[in-house]
Formats: C-alpha cells, sequence, structure tokens
C-alpha cells in the first residue's frame, strides 16, 4: 500500500469533500521502480483556499503558486493545486501559474515522463505520457518538446544528467539533442541551484556516465568551474558522497580549494574538507603519512586523499581499514582526551594563566602522541614537574 496512513487520510477526505487529490512525482516513480518512496507529495483540484477549508492544522508555503502544508495527525504533508505555467522570460520561473482542474494538464507542465506520474489512492496509475513504458525502457526523457521544457527551466538540463547518475538511465535522442542545443542557457541560473544538483548527481552509483553527458553535451561549458582534463576526473567516480565529489573536482582539476568554494558557493564544513583534503594530498604525492598526520586528520578526509592518489596517479593508495587501524592506535585523538587540563598545571606550578599554559598542553599532547608518556594522571603530572618544567 503506497503513502503513509496519514497520507492516505488526507486523499480521502479531499476525495469525500468532492474533490480529485493523487499522490504525485518522485515518490511515484521510485515506488514504480521498487524503491522506497520519499518525499511524498499530493496534487489536487480543489484550490488553496479549499484545502485548508477541509482541514483544521495548515500552514501557507505559497498559496499563489498552490502548495498548502497540512499537518495531519502531526505529520506534515504537502498539497498543491493543479496548476499550468505561463512563459519563462527568466529561464528559471513562470511568470505566471493558473490553477486548473485537469490532472493531464497538470502533468504536462513536468519535466520528464518518469515524473510526470500519478497514483490514485486505489492504487490506479495515471500516466498520459507513458512514464512507465521509459521507466521499464531506462530512459529519460522529456515531457511534450524538450527544447520547450528545457526553455522553461534550464535547471532540468542539469536534473536530466542527474538522473542519469542516480537511476543508471539513458538520456532519449531528443532530449539529449536539445540539451545540447540550449547548453548555454544554464549560465542564467543560480549557482545554488546548480550545485544543489551536483550534490544530488555525485551521490548517484552512475556519475562516470553523467559526467561524460555533461562534457558531450557541452554543459561543461557553461558551469562556473569544470575540470580541463575531463577523463581523469570521471576516472575518480563513483563518489562515496558530494563531499567526495566536490574533492575530486578539485584534484583532478588541479584548483585551489578557495576556488572551488567561491565558484559553488561551498559550506564552510565543506571549505574545511576540500582545504584538508589539498593538504592531505600534497603531503601523500610527497611522502608516508606520520603519526601526526592520522592525529591531525579526519578518517573521512584520508580515505578520500586514498581514493582520488588511486584513481589519478600510479601510486598504491592504502585502504580505509588500514587507516582505520592507524587511527585506532592512537593513544589519544584530540587534546581534549588528555588526563589533564591546564587548571591542574596551573595549581602544580603555582604560575598564573598565560602563553606558557598552552606551551605546556601542546608539550605534553606531544608528548603523550609519540608514548613519551602514558596518558595517565599521575604519569603527566611527574613528567610535567620533573622533565618539562626543569627544562623551563
Amino acid at each position: 500500500m503506497f503513502g503513509t496512513s496519514q497520507s492516505r487520510k488526507v486523499i480521502a477526505l479531499l476525495n469525500d469533500a468532492g474533490y480529485e487529490a493523487v499522490f504525485v512525482g518522485g515518490a511515484v516513480r521510485d515506488a514504480l521502480l521498487g524503491k522506497e518512496p520519499k518525499d511524498i507529495d499530493i496534487a489536487t483540484s480543489a484550490t488553496p483556499e479549499q484545502v485548508k477549508s477541509v482541514f483544521k492544522n495548515t500552514i501557507d508555503l505559497g498559496t499563489e503558486h498552490g502548495t498548502v502544508l497540512v499537518i495531519e495527525s502531526g505529520e506534515p504533508i504537502e498539497v498543491t493545486t493543479y496548476r499550468t505555467e505561463g512563459t519563462y522570460s527568466d529561464n528559471r520561473r513562470p511568470d505566471e501559474v493558473q490553477f486548473v482542474t485537469s490532472l493531464e494538464e497538470d502533468l504536462k507542465r513536468r519535466d520528464f515522463t518518469i515524473n510526470a506520474l500519478a497514483l490514485r489512492i486505489d492504487g490506479e496509475v495515471v500516466d498520459p505520457f507513458h512514464g512507465r513504458e521509459d521507466l521499464s525502457k531506462k530512459t529519460i526523457r522529456a515531457v511534450g518538446n524538450a527544447s520547450e521544457r528545457f526553455s522553461e527551466d534550464a535547471l532540468r538540463m542539469i536534473r536530466a544528467v542527474r538522473f542519469v547518475s542516480v537511476l543508471g538511465f539513458d538520456l532519449d535522442s531528443s532530449t539529449k539533442a536539445s540539451i545540447t542545443e540550449l547548453h548555454t542557457t544554464i549560465q542564467t541560473l543560480s549557482v545554488e541551484r546548480i550545485k544543489t544538483e551536483f550534490d544530488k548527481l555525485f551521490q548517484g552509483a552512475f556519475a562516470y556516465g553523467a559526467l561524460e553527458l555533461i562534457a558531450e553535451t557541452k554543459l561543461s561549458e557553461g558551469l562556473p568551474l569544470y575540470p580541463a582534463q575531463q577523463d581523469e576526473w570521471f576516472q575518480c567516480s563513483p563518489f562515496r558522497s558530494s563531499l567526495d565529489g566536490w574533492a575530486s573536482l578539485m584534484i583532478a582539476g588541479h584548483f585551489d580549494a578557495s576556488e572551488v568554494v567561491s565558484a559553488y558557493k561551498l559550506s564552510n564544513k565543506e571549505r574545511l574538507f576540500l582545504q584538508s583534503v589539498q593538504k592531505f594530498y600534497t603531503i601523500r604525492q610527497l611522502r608516508s603519512y606520520t603519526i601526526e598526520d592520522y592525529y591531525n586528520a579526519e578518517c573521512s578526509t584520508l580515505v578520500t586523499v586514498e581514493k582520488l592518489l588511486g584513481s589519478l596517479t600510479t601510486q598504491q593508495p592504502i585502504d580505509e581499514h588500514e587507516i582505520r587501524k592507524a587511527m585506532d592506535l592512537l593513544p589519544i585523538r584530540s587534546k581534549q582526551e588528555l588526563a589533564v587540563k591546564g587548571k591542574e598545571l596551573m595549581e602544580w606550578s603555582g604560575r598564573r594563566g598565560g602563553r606558557w599554559l598552552g606551551e605546556a598542553i601542546q608539550a605534553i599532547e606531544h608528548a603523550v602522541l609519540y608514548r613519551v608518556i602514558p596518558n595517565e594522571h599521575y604519569a603527566i603530572k611527574e613528567w610535567f614537574l620533573h622533565e618539562y618544567e626543569c627544562k623551563e
């Protein structure tokens, strides 16, 4: 049975009130593919005001575009009115939205046939554009005229190759030709929208084919930053995560971390990861990791570095098991794990805090890391008073 009990209840209540309501979108596609549906959405012939009249708890998410959030038994469920869209003068947003009562008219405005599917509460699939046939053929095909769909929203071209990566499907020939024809229009898109699609593309099991298509259709020419040596980048896939994907773009493209961060407006977390990968990738090209390298790096960073090293060089990479083993053997994994704190050093020495305190903690950290002393309170106290303080 499709959907949660709450979402099915929402459809049933709308039906009882005299309105048509169906499940739509990617959740229906995934269910037909035998996958666990996510982000269940409902479309209806009811207007936003009519939807709100049926349910007690609702939140407006953009009633001008027809979307109301219905809270049913604690579960938030998006309900959107059937609609058609006018012209897209900016290749992104419709200049106007008109509500309609025809489900087929609503499905006609969607991007690809595999997403233009609806499911009634009784299990009937509504498929006016042969989306199920394209699912069986593993084909991504635009609804209606591909050039019109891409002119409406240029992001759909990147979404097409993202679906290639996630689903392992092929592009329909006319859809691919239209992307090639209109590839320059992606320059009208915001970087944030492009970045979101690449995050998803990088997580697909078939990223290699998607990256090839980006080059073949010339979409690469309109992207903020793209590796010149494309074949090398392709070899880095598949990626373990979106972070892996961004790191591979940086290393394969011979870019500085700051260039990638700036070009795609990456987050602070992503910036720190790329900077760390860049640092340790440079180190590994010159020498093996030291104890301090293992201590200062995150496991995920080194795993990414080794994966890139294996893809882009002839060096033998270290596998994740060996990296984790080396890190597990460290006596401490951070300064916070030391058995003593700065307050105790001040008590033992009779000195006030100052620059010396940070230097002493650092010296203890180094001594414990290299097993000069065990990470034990008494041992550290003895070493600090009789060896470190004496040298001072």
